[in-house]
């Protein structure tokens, strides 16, 4: 219950969010449209949309369609307990400001990814990954140095998985390979370097974690650096279901069940032990013994055994 309450209040503890609750509890009818509140608070439909999304399913809000219309309000049982949290407001504007990435910062990613996936995407798709990208990276806890670009990173990424989700497997098209694990900074981002130094363009190599750490371990990025592999840019990052729909290979090292299945695609899981708290010798080993598996995991593409 208590996990929930925190949720709950880091859920509206957004700008854009509270702002919603503050209009709808302050409407004189008690309900708006998705447009009109879009209208006063500046900002477009499908960004309203995406955020009512978010309280409904929290079960702060109630949406009702009436003929071609739907309306929004707060629900009855939560109106006493919002309206301590959140001053109800007559409508006005309010600027969107998230904690960490500025809403000009955020729209110009959105424009900018509009028009790499022109022809691909709609601005409304491309949104919605922006945004939610933003959720998932701008957690509590998860710092927000590099916020902005890693959102922008994040939500590209998710949008070529998604668009190579339907692809063909043409001879030469790099294979699809998925590294997860719980924390997404140690052994998954091991295995991915690896496997994009040694197989360059012939594999598109994806990262993801179950419980995604905050940053990435300083004794993985040592660990690789004495063989000579970069990790470059890498970040922890939570697990999506597109890029596991994109993945010809997922392979899982501790995770669980945390990884949902599709037809069609191979799974391996590694056992293999986690870096955490580990000696640096004890990394290296670790090290070792992913590098061995990969080097085994691209002879068996090479040879096309684990594609069909």
């Amino acid at each position: 219950m208590g996990s929930q309450a925190g949720n709950e209040l880091r859920l509206v503890a957004d700008g854009t969010r509270s702002a919603l609750l503050g209009l709808l509890l302050g409407a004189a009818e008690g309900r708006q449209s998705v447009g009109r509140l879009a209208e006063m608070l500046g900002l477009r439909q499908p960004t309203v949309s995406h955020h009512l999304r978010l309280l409904r399913e929290a079960g702060l809000i109630d949406r009702a369609p009436e003929g071609r219309r739907v309306w929004y309000s707060v629900v009855d049982a939560r109106r006493e307990q919002l309206a301590d949290l959140i001053t109800p407001r007559p409508f006005a504007p309010r600027p969107f400001t998230p904690a960490g990435v500025s809403g000009r910062v955020l729209q110009r990613i959105i424009s900018d990814l509009a028009e790499r996936f022109r022809g691909t995407f709609s601005r409304e798709t491309v949104e919605r990954y922006v945004l939610e990208s933003y959720d998932l990276l701008a957690e509590p806890g998860r710092g927000a140095r590099f916020l902005s670009s890693r959102v922008a990173r994040f939500a590209a990424d998710r949008l070529t998985a998604l668009a190579g989700v339907s692809h063909s497997q043409a001879e030469g098209a790099p294979v699809e390979v998925l590294f997860v694990c719980v924390q997404n900074a140690g052994r998954s981002q091991l295995a991915a370097a690896i496997l994009r130094h040694l197989a360059g363009d012939r594999a598109r190599v994806r990262t993801a974690g179950s419980a995604p750490a905050a940053a990435m371990r300083d004794s993985v990025v040592t660990a690789l650096d004495e063989i000579g592999v970069p990790l470059g840019d890498e970040y922890p990052k939570p697990l999506t279901d597109e890029v596991v729909r994109a993945a010809d290979v997922v392979v899982t090292m501790g995770c669980g069940d945390a990884c949902p299945v599709y037809p069609g695609r191979r799974y391996l899981d590694w056992v293999v032990q986690d870096p955490v708290g580990r000696s640096a010798s004890e990394v290296a080993s670790i090290r070792d013994d992913i590098e061995g598996r990969v080097r085994a995991l691209l002879a068996d593409l090479n040879r096309g055994m684990l594609v069909a």
